[in-house]
């Protein structure tokens, strides 16, 4: 019997569709705020410097993201992906309802980590699920993931325009506890709905749905993580890291992070017995994260630098919280991911769909793009005139087209590309990208003190040319690479 569709689509695509979309208006509306909060001396925030709030916000954001690793891990491993969507969702609203009520910074920040640690078991796992409902992959797995990815902008949508108004509007804690509500709707959703749905889809561990062979653990594993832990000790003895201040907690981190990484990906290279083309995949999806760590370390600034651009630096029409042009993000997915989704599939059956390294190469070029009007914008901000809100509007027209390029096709390409056995631990590695970009935009924002204000232009330029320079190297390795896909599409 055939299964029943909605818009050609299985309907446990929608119900996916609609957890992640309340899951992601809790965390995008409590982001949204996050930043103005830790930075607010006057209404109840936090009081930090733009040194220490930045690094905060960076460090809260990167853990939220690194920890899909190990979520990938636990249900590839013991729960399953849907078990752990589960715990992962109960956590989340946890700490959502820690954030609502006004308590010491110890509080607050155990409030952060059940987030973090509730997003890391959810957010890698719904994806995983979304790509088994395509077992044929194709264009229509990419169309797929274009309208999961609708689902989490109107869920950012939603969340940051209440949790914006309410934060900023009436209280702080008020934002926050409304993000407790959103999750608690999510898991309501999830719970009712998943089961007729979904079928046995994420049910058990990959684990046990592979052949096992040798459980023995490679030798060059241990010989790689002894490197690994040589490599920290030798910076932490150098004095390289720093753990005096918060600023210098993110950057010693994300050092950390990215020595894991590299190690992470030198054993599934050399140490887990896969095949030759299993391997060349491998190393395109290697190229993949680095170039999405650069992106995302523009494209994040969103709830940082641009967003101090925004409180400082903008005309604001109509009194409207300035945590409200994070809005047009979730504005423009929501009217261009189906353009787009249905422009890759119109593409593809006229044999005109641009290769993957080059989606990735135009969502870098349009990054660079919208930092550019920045440019031109804080130079605007310095003659003591308040930029006008077309230039925020504009940035994130071409940053969100860049992020439509870029993010469903990347994530989708993790999914067909990632060899079975290791699915859900390289759908969290896709988010540890984004974590490490949030913590290099968090860790960006701390150059925006008033002291700095002359330097805005330059410091938007820098990223213009980074852009430039990594899009360009980008589309000079898609043809040698062009038949390291061993034929997935």
């Amino acid at each position: 019997m055939t299964e029943k569709t909605v818009f050609g689509h299985p309907k446990g695509l929608f119900v996916l569709f609609f957890t992640e979309m309340w899951e992601r208006f809790s965390y995008y509306g409590m982001r949204a705020i996050l930043l103005l909060f830790l930075l607010d001396k006057t209404s109840g925030g936090m009081g930090l410097n733009e040194g220490e709030g930045g690094a905060i916000y960076g460090l809260y954001t990167f853990s939220v993201y690194l920890l899909s690793l190990p979520g990938g891990w636990l249900a590839d491993n013991i729960l399953g992906q849907r078990k752990a969507i589960w715990y992962g969702g109960i956590a989340i609203m946890l700490g959502h309802i820690v954030l609502a009520f006004p308590s010491s910074e110890a509080v607050f920040f155990t409030g952060l980590g059940l987030v973090a640690i509730g997003t890391g078991l959810l957010k890698p796992n719904i994806s995983s699920i979304v790509s088994e409902l395509y077992p044929g992959g194709g264009a229509i797995r990419d169309a797929a993931f274009s309208i999961f990815y609708m689902g989490i902008n109107l869920g950012s949508f939603l969340g940051i325009t209440i949790v914006g108004y309410l934060g900023q509007k009436i209280g702080w804690h008020y934002g926050f506890g409304a993000a407790a509500v959103a999750m608690f709707l999510g898991l309501v959703v999830y719970r009712i709905f998943a089961e007729p749905y979904l079928q046995d889809k994420g049910m058990h561990p990959k684990v046990s749905e592979v052949k096992k062979g040798d459980e023995k653990i490679n030798p060059l594993s241990w010989v790689l993580a002894a490197l690994l832990v040589a490599f920290v000790l030798i910076l932490q003895f150098n004095g390289t890291f720093s753990w005096s201040s918060k600023s210098g907690v993110a950057t010693s981190m994300g050092i950390i992070a990215v020595a894991i990484v590299i190690i992470y990906f030198a054993n599934l290279l050399f140490a887990s017995d896969l095949s030759k083309i299993e391997m060349k995949r491998i190393v395109i999806l290697f190229i993949l994260f680095w170039g999405a760590v650069l992106f995302w370390a523009g494209f994040e600034q969103q709830g940082s630098s641009l967003q101090i651009f925004a409180d400082r630096y903008s005309d604001l029409p109509f009194g409207m919280p300035s945590s409200w042009f994070q809005n047009f993000n979730p504005f423009y997915i929501l009217v261009f991911a189906p353009v787009l989704g249905g422009l890759w599939v119109f593409l593809e059956k006229k044999k005109l769909n641009p290769p993957l390294l080059v989606k990735f190469a135009i969502g870098l070029f349009l990054l660079g793009l919208g930092y550019y009007i920045m440019v031109w914008g804080a130079k605007i901000a310095l003659t003591g005139v308040k930029a006008s809100a077309l230039v925020l509007i504009s940035t994130y027209l071409f940053h969100t087209l860049g992020e439509l390029c870029l993010s469903p096709v990347g994530l989708s390409a993790y999914t067909k590309l990632a060899p079975k056995k290791y699915l859900s631990q390289l759908m969290g590695i896709w988010f540890v990208a984004a974590a490490l970009g949030n913590l290099f935009a968090g860790l960006f924002a701390g150059g925006f003190d008033e002291e700095n204000v002359q330097q805005m232009p330059e410091m938007f330029m820098s990223i213009v040319w980074f852009c430039l320079a990594v899009g360009s190297v980008t589309l000079i390795l898609q043809r040698p690479l062009k038949d390291w896909m061993g034929g997935i599409k």
